[in-house]
């Protein structure tokens, strides 16, 4: 069952879906056993439906281990995110500690988890993005006074993180798993509409059009299996041709993310589904 808290979430995410919630919501089943999320970002889906379980994953693994600080450990996540700065000598140096020896390995659990939200709500454009070699390398957003700590925002996540499992798998391994009854949402790097939009390097492989097939190959065997699904994706050519026989909507979304200004314009985009809606 869902339950529609509407909580917050509390990244900056590229493609983050909460002007799409509206439309995403008039095609929620309203009877899910299991909410499954094989890319969930900034997971704005899952914090607005609040479903009663769920599996969240990502392949990003220190987005992953955010979560799980958050949904443990949201009182000693907050005191370390207080003794964080705002300037560039301080931005700096947390942005290469995962170049320090060791790596972020060396960093505990909730060390990496409150790097990660001070990079996002003060690197440019809560970008996240890492190199080849797997390097952080947004540089700082020039903000008047970022909220680095939001008490509030971080204690509502980590109530409603209390029924997901939250894994580090490929989305492979977790639509291999699903089973009747399961809900699947799938929100993945979208195929870029240019060379300029593309923002899928926030996991060091990127994801390529390679993936883009083996995602759509791998969602109809769950179709086969008799899994409802919703997707989003590009208005593009290739999704309309790599979905062809589900129902495919257009939809209507202003992409914030971008250097320039006039790059922050409405763009047309799809939801896939392979059942009608609210049913």
């Amino acid at each position: 069952m869902l339950a529609s808290m509407s909580v917050k979430p509390f990244l900056k995410w590229v493609g983050g879906k909460r002007q799409l919630l509206p439309e995403i919501q008039n095609f929620i089943p309203q009877q899910v056993d299991r909410y499954v999320e094989p890319f969930m970002g900034g997971a704005a889906v899952f914090f607005h439906l609040a479903p009663e379980k769920a599996l969240l994953n990502d392949i990003n693994a220190e987005l992953v281990n955010c979560y799980n600080v958050i949904k443990s450990s949201p009182n000693e996540l907050i005191m370390a995110l207080r003794k964080h700065v705002y300037n560039t000598e301080y931005y700096n140096e947390i942005r290469f500690l995962d170049r320090a020896e060791g790596g972020l390995l060396a960093l505990s659990e909730i060390a990496r988890a409150s790097r990660f939200i001070y990079l996002n709500r003060t690197g440019f454009n809560g970008l996240y993005r890492v190199n080849s070699k797997g390097f952080f390398n947004v540089p700082m957003g020039r903000y008047k006074n970022p909220r680095i700590v939001n008490e509030e925002g971080i204690f509502a996540c980590a109530r409603c993180l209390q029924s997901a499992e939250i894994t580090n798998m490929s989305f492979e391994e977790i639509l291999t798993g699903t089973r009747a009854g399961d809900f699947v949402y799938l929100d993945p790097p979208y195929i870029p509409l240019s060379e300029t939009s593309s923002f899928t390097s926030y996991a060091g492989g990127g994801f390529d059009m390679e993936a883009q097939i083996r995602l759509a190959n791998a969602v109809r065997d769950i179709d086969s299996r008799g899994i409802r699904f919703l997707a989003s994706n590009s208005y593009t050519d290739e999704i309309f041709s790599l979905y062809q026989g589900f129902r495919i909507i257009e939809v209507s979304a202003n992409r914030a993310i971008n250097s320039k200004a006039d790059g922050r314009k409405p763009v047309k985009e799809v939801l896939i589904a392979n059942y009608d809606a609210n049913h």
